[in-house]
This record gives structure tokens, sequence and C-alpha cells, in this order.
């Protein structure tokens, strides 16, 4: 029986996301799989870490493809992608806390990328006078990705709607938390 990697990635991030500290076993019989075929795909978690890294990097690239961010004002490129990235949110959340993926020389190249995206954008919304200037593109781009772990998280575990998602993550990566006066 041929194995769908594609599937058992897709599986194991969807197990993942909801249980960080699932085992290889569960993961193999959430997949519907046994451990050994499980092993003979992914040597073991790390090998199974990394493969979603790069599922998770995919997902990222073709989300900010998809959000077109050098059209149209900053905001709306942020919104867009807010939105174009929901479905891979939690598979994020869960690379988020996998700090063996951001440390060292092993370091997965497609990060910088994401990275030097999202900070030209943030870049871009200063420069044209949308976004502040006292916080770095850098700062915002870390900021966004608190905020997308943050929100998948809260949806998984039901405190917020999944309809809220891109709201509650743009209007407070953008407004802030701070309450401004009306006119």
């Amino acid at each position: 029986m041929a194995v769908d990697r594609d599937l058992v990635l897709r599986t194991a991030a969807a197990l993942l996301t909801r249980r960080a500290t699932a085992t290889m076993d569960e993961v193999a019989r959430a997949a519907g799989l046994s451990r050994a075929t499980l092993h003979r795909h992914f040597a073991g978690r790390d090998a199974l870490v990394r493969a979603l890294e790069s599922l998770g990097i995919a997902e990222c690239e073709a989300a900010l493809d998809a959000a077109r961010l050098d059209d149209g004002p900053a905001a709306d490129a942020v919104r867009r992608l807010v939105r174009e990235i929901e479905s891979a949110a939690g598979l994020l959340a869960f690379l988020y806390t996998e700090n063996q993926l951001f440390e060292g020389e092993k370091q997965n190249e497609g990060w910088a990328r994401i990275d030097a995206r999202l900070a030209a954008v943030f870049r871009r919304g200063q420069q044209s006078g949308e976004f502040r200037i006292d916080l770095t593109p850098a700062w915002l781009t870390e900021a966004l990705y608190g905020l997308l772990a943050s929100g998948a998280w809260a949806v998984t575990e039901g405190r917020v709607a999944r309809n809220d998602f891109t709201h509650m993550i743009v209007e407070l990566l953008l407004g802030g938390a701070l309450r401004r006066e009306e006119p």
C-alpha cells in the first residue's frame, strides 16, 4: 500500500496543532499507519517536524503570493495576508514553538525569505505613512507571527470564533490596544 506523504503530513499537522506533545505512535494512529510505516517515512520526531516545517513554509509562501503584498495600501495587504494564512495558522502555531527550527546553522532559509517579505510590507506601510515608524518592521513581523499563533490556539480551544480570526489579528496589530479619543 502506497503512503500519501502529503496526507500523513497534514494529519500530523492537525494532531500536533491540537496536541503539540503527541507521540510518534499517536501521529501514526491518527494517520492510519503503523509506527514502523511512519518511521520509514520520517526517521523520528525531528524528521517529521522538519517535514512539517517545509510544509509550513510552502503554505506561508503561497499565502504571501495570494495576498498580493505589493498591491494597494500596505494595511490592505496585511488584511489579505492574515485571511490567506488562516488555514495554515495552526501549523504555524505549532512550528512557532519548535525552538530547534530557529537555532543554529540548520535554520531553513524559507523563514528568512518570509521574514523579508513581511518586513517589506511593513516598511512600505511606514514609508507611505500608514504605519507607525517607532516600531521596526522586524518587530511588526514578529508581532504578526505571535498574533497568528495566539489566534490559532484561541480558535482551536474555542475561546475565539473562527470567523473573528482575521479581524481580531489585523485590528490588534494595525490598531494597537490603545483606545483613542474620538475627535
